[in-house]
């Protein structure tokens, strides 16, 4: 694969969720960095901050939802010089920082650019439209976004809400051309559905759960994008379905050399799809490397626990050996300032009470680990006794159940 360089460079994102209980810090200083037509992946259990990371870098946080801080750099020539004039301090050469653009800007970003399948097919479609109708529509929206990407009034040609009332009794007014459905039945066939031209009048819940995930592949396929970010892709489907989805998206990035972002707890899906991998721990990017570097020498005692309790489907009587405790409180006043992992962790020493920095782990480039084991190994004599953290101050020793590392676990086990 021939790579120009990084497509996206994220640099300390900090994304925070302002409710009644108090500041949430769900994404804490993530730095990512993903080559043109690769496939990066993002691993960790259920509330460590992937899919907040995910929709803060297509601007779709809701509130109470707040990017705080940091940039996330773009590499796209052509759109570097239509907004230079307008935002001059967001472009840098061919780069334009995502987070210095006008929201009406960014929004045309979607679909054309960057675009997202998300995690339940069922609840994003609109089940009183058609399922044909819908990627249509994500078709034509596209088109005339291309028509002209700086004017918010032209993604639509002045298409608004009475226009979309008009079409209810008019059919000389409707939004979607022949040419958009046309394409949208081309699309379901590139995704396997099968009899495309009736399935395309058929509703979403006339669709099985596979089929419908191949639907929403098809419509963030619709405007062609370069980024594409797959949000537990896999989620809810058996594991024949999961390889069908996941051989799509194989065949999809081989066949465009489209850039993939994969969200995901399965650690099953990261081996069979992902060039490189991050794994994430309370809103934290802990490792980060090549896959088999990542896989083959994990340095973090999170990496080594998630992939210690995948299921040994080699007919091995050994137990599994699941990580104590569970994910950490993410409010700010409930985050202790040392390694977020270290009351979990079975090799905690006294200088994990402060915060780890990013450090290079030997013999591998670009293989990096928020541990100071990467740089030195595990010293006994400084090893924190047992029951260290059981004083009150945290309550994720108190329980041994690894709940959300054994969600990690029995999905990775069934899709490897």
């Amino acid at each position: 694969m021939t790579r120009n360089g990084p497509i996206l460079r994220v640099e300390g994102l900090e994304t925070r969720f302002f409710t009644e209980e108090g500041q949430v810090n769900a994404v804490h200083g993530v730095d990512m960095e993903i080559d043109d037509g690769e496939v990066f992946g993002v691993v960790g259990e259920s509330g460590s901050g992937k899919s907040v990371t995910a929709l803060s870098l297509l601007g779709l946080l809701e509130s109470p939802g707040r990017v705080t801080g940091g940039e996330i750099w773009y590499r796209s020539a052509e759109l570097a010089d239509s907004v230079a004039e307008e935002t001059p301090t967001a472009v840098d050469g061919d780069y334009v920082n995502l987070l210095g653009l006008p929201d009406r800007v960014r929004r045309t970003l979607r679909g054309t650019h960057f675009s997202m399948i998300f995690q339940d097919p069922m609840s994003s479609f609109n089940p009183s439209l058609t399922v044909g109708e819908q990627i249509a529509e994500a078709v034509e929206a596209q088109q005339r976004a291309r028509s002209n990407p700086r004017s918010v009034a032209s993604r639509t040609q002045g298409y608004g809400l009475g226009q979309y009332l008009m079409s209810f009794v008019s059919s000389s007014r409707e939004y979607v051309s022949e040419e958009s459905r046309d394409r949208a039945v081309e699309l379901l066939e590139m995704v396997g559905i099968p009899d495309p031209v009736l399935r395309a009048e058929e509703y979403p819940h006339e669709y099985s759960g596979g089929m419908l995930q191949r639907a929403m592949v098809a419509q963030a396929l619709a405007g062609e994008p370069n980024v594409l970010i797959a949000d537990e892709p896999t989620t809810a489907l058996d594991v024949t379905i999961q390889a069908q989805v996941l051989d799509l998206l194989d065949e999809i990035q081989a066949e465009t050399g489209m850039t993939i972002l994969i969200i995901t707890h399965n650690l099953g899906v990261v081996a069979r799809m992902c060039d490189r991998v991050g794994v994430m721990y309370a809103g934290e990017i802990v490792e980060r490397g090549a896959l088999a570097d990542v896989f083959d020498s994990p340095v973090h005692p999170y990496t080594q626990g998630l992939l210690g309790s995948v299921p040994d489907l080699g007919g091995s009587s050994g137990r599994l050996q699941p990580i104590a405790g569970n994910v950490p409180s993410l409010l700010d006043h409930e985050m202790p300032d040392r390694c977020y992992f270290a009351d979990r962790c079975p090799k905690a020493m006294e200088a994990c009470l402060q915060k780890p920095p990013e450090l290079p782990v030997d013999g591998a480039a670009g293989h990096t680990a928020k541990c100071y084991l990467a740089e030195e190994p595990f010293d006994e004599s400084t090893a924190l006794p047992d029951g260290y953290f059981e004083d009150g101050s945290t309550d994720a020793a108190d329980s041994a159940d690894a709940s959300g590392a054994a969600e990690v676990a029995s999905d990775g086990g069934e899709s490897e």
